[in-house]
């Protein structure tokens, strides 16, 4: 019989019946584990693979309509380069104006689906690449995209 006491009755003057000691124990156990809940991951955001795009590159004939910001590892420097363009920018007011700028022209032509893509040097601290999705959607954009690093200026 469960939680019957073995041996001389003389050693254990009080029977103790643990099996319902265990069975709330187990019980909790059971509770705690099914209503455990994970942390959610920090700075998760959604990112969609382009479909029509890919490393085979698009085609020759094809317009290119992008705002493009390239990220560089300047190594003598120790700092991180940011280009638009051709044009390199060090601030990040003007980094947010001239981006704002690109998708205000795009917008003047009619053209919404254009998309931020960001160019960044494997290289390249994660923070500046957030930094320049957290510009981005300051202005507004909705649709940022990345692209292979590039190797050098």
């Amino acid at each position: 019989m469960a939680g019957a006491s073995i041996g001389d009755s003389d050693d254990n003057p009080v029977a103790i019946n643990v099996t319902p000691l265990i069975d709330v124990i187990f019980c909790l156990c059971v509770f705690f584990m099914c209503s455990f809940r994970f942390k959610q991951l920090e700075g998760k955001f959604d990112t969609w693979l382009p479909k029509n795009k890919g490393a085979e590159g698009m085609p020759v004939d094809s317009v290119i309509e992008e705002v493009r910001v390239a990220l560089f590892w300047d190594e003598a420097n120790q700092k991180v380069v940011r280009k638009i363009g051709r044009r390199i920018v060090d601030e990040n007011s003007e980094l947010q104006q001239l981006i704002s700028d690109a998708f205000a022209d795009y917008k003047r032509l009619g053209k919404t689906d254009i998309g931020l893509t960001i160019d960044a040097d494997k290289a390249v601290p994660w923070d500046s690449v957030v930094n320049v999705i957290n510009i981005s959607k300051r202005v507004g954009v909705q649709k940022v995209e990345f692209a292979l690093g590039t190797k050098s200026l």
